[in-house]
């Protein structure tokens, strides 16, 4: 595979934060943003960046960083946050909020295997990967309206970070730095999801493989257990990190299988933690009870976890996703569902006949919206379809509150609202809510 296309540029994210890396990439349009702690290098000792005592400083954590909050709060500081935040946006409904839903302490460090960093070149150390770092905030902007640059903050070794993914991160930078001592490429950003990898070059023009060192990029990679290599040209890569074409698969396979079992790909959204995001998906599963007989629309489809649920209960699913990457991988990780490619809304008038063709007490919906939740006027069109019930799963509690007055207006009641910690050490929370007529 030489070239491949997508749909549409993507916005990237904060690789340390609660996000991912959404994006298009290898025959891919928009799709969203991936251990044990002990045996990942990552230590913990007394008193954290701030210097305060008692709080749990971790060994990778850089005082600039403010990426998270690994190295400032407790973890039940921390859960305690995160809590609180659903409360205040999910505040009308506060009775029905059920107690979050976290990992152990164990699995709270060393779990991101898919991060969407930054590069830069340091003539002493090298390449280097990571963000510009944040903790002089106020004092970025000076009096007189000038700004003036943040410093570059590299998280080859955070702690939040996978074994393998901090291990992969240094053997790109070690292989790129004797392959380009200078400086010269036009690396703008790595990206990781699982095992594949991908450089993000601000260019048109491909360098060749020499300039990228490709031997001993393909040793360092295939010793830490990389399976592809990408190379993505984009010349306006920032604000968006993936562009429509400009992909070369330099090694390897296109496509890797994740801990459960599920094809992916270089760009694919998944959650970082999949035992949490199957307990999730349970909750779900005994809420709407799809059965024989049952159909089930699972919107924002991704690569087809969810939808693979609902096969294996014997109902029928019909899954929408704008990815093409993923579009690629969901019939192989549910075989037999019917797939539609386009935004849910977009794909209304194929959703509702297909859910008409079954009483309504058989109609189901099950929904992943990226942060910015449902588009507008899909709500609407769903209730158009009378599902017996609804379980939505938000990456914002304040989008999902947004929604939830949509839906309640449309006569949905909420039935409970379960929020899950998938995003350890930091700030965010997604809630996955149970709505029924």
């Amino acid at each position: 595979m030489t070239a491949c296309e997508a749909v549409s540029d993507t916005q990237a994210e904060c690789a340390c934060g609660a996000g991912n890396a959404d994006g298009t990439g290898p025959s891919g349009s928009a799709s969203r943003d991936f251990r044990d702690a002990a045996g990942s290098g990552a230590g913990m000792s007394s008193g954290g960046p701030s210097g305060e005592a008692g709080l749990p400083f971790f060994e990778g954590c850089d005082p600039a960083c403010l990426g998270c909050l690994a190295g400032r709060l407790s973890s039940a500081a921390l859960e305690e946050r995160k809590v609180a935040r659903a409360r205040r946006a999910l505040a009308p409904w506060a009775e029905r909020l059920a107690p979050l839903v976290t990992v152990p302490p164990e699995r709270q460090l060393a779990y991101r295997d898919r991060v969407a960093l930054a590069a830069r070149h340091d003539p002493a150390a090298g390449w280097r990967f990571g963000m510009e770092g944040t903790a002089d905030r106020r004092a970025v902007h000076r009096r007189d309206g000038a700004s003036r640059a943040r410093p570059f903050v590299s998280l080859m070794n955070c702690p939040l970070h996978s074994l393998r993914t901090r291990e992969m991160l240094r053997h790109l930078g070690d292989a790129l730095s004797a392959a380009d001592p200078g400086g010269a490429l036009p690396l703008a950003f790595v990206v990781l999801s699982g095992r594949q990898a991908t450089l993000v070059l601000k260019s048109a023009r491909d360098p060749g493989d020499v300039a990228l060192g490709l031997p001993r990029l393909l040793d360092s990679l295939a010793a830490t257990g990389g399976e592809g290599l990408w190379l993505h040209l984009h010349p306006a890569a920032g604000v968006r990190l993936f562009a429509r074409n400009g992909w070369r698969l330099l090694w390897g396979t296109p496509r890797s299988r994740d801990e459960r079992g599920l094809l992916y790909g270089p760009t694919a959204f998944a959650q970082l933690l999949p035992e949490l995001h199957d307990t999730s998906l349970a909750a779900a599963a005994d809420f709407l009870r799809p059965a024989p007989g049952d159909r089930v629309a699972d919107l924002y489809c991704g690569i087809g976890a969810s939808l693979a649920l609902w096969r294996a209960r014997g109902a029928e699913a019909l899954g929408v996703e704008t990815s093409r990457e993923a579009l690629d991988c969901a019939p192989r990780n549910a075989p037999g569902a019917p797939l539609l490619r386009g935004t849910c809304l977009a794909r209304l008038p194929q959703i509702r006949p297909w859910l008409e063709e079954v009483p309504p007490d058989r109609r189901f919906v099950y929904a992943n919206p990226p942060r910015s939740g449902f588009e507008p006027g899909l709500a609407e069109g769903l209730a158009a379809c009378r599902p017996r019930r609804v379980a939505y799963l938000a990456c914002s509690p304040g989008t999902l509150a947004r929604d939830l007055r949509f839906f309640e207006a449309l006569g949905f009641g909420v039935a409970r609202l379960l929020p899950y910690d998938f995003f350890p050490r930091t700030d965010a929370v997604e809630v996955l809510a149970l709505l029924e007529r």
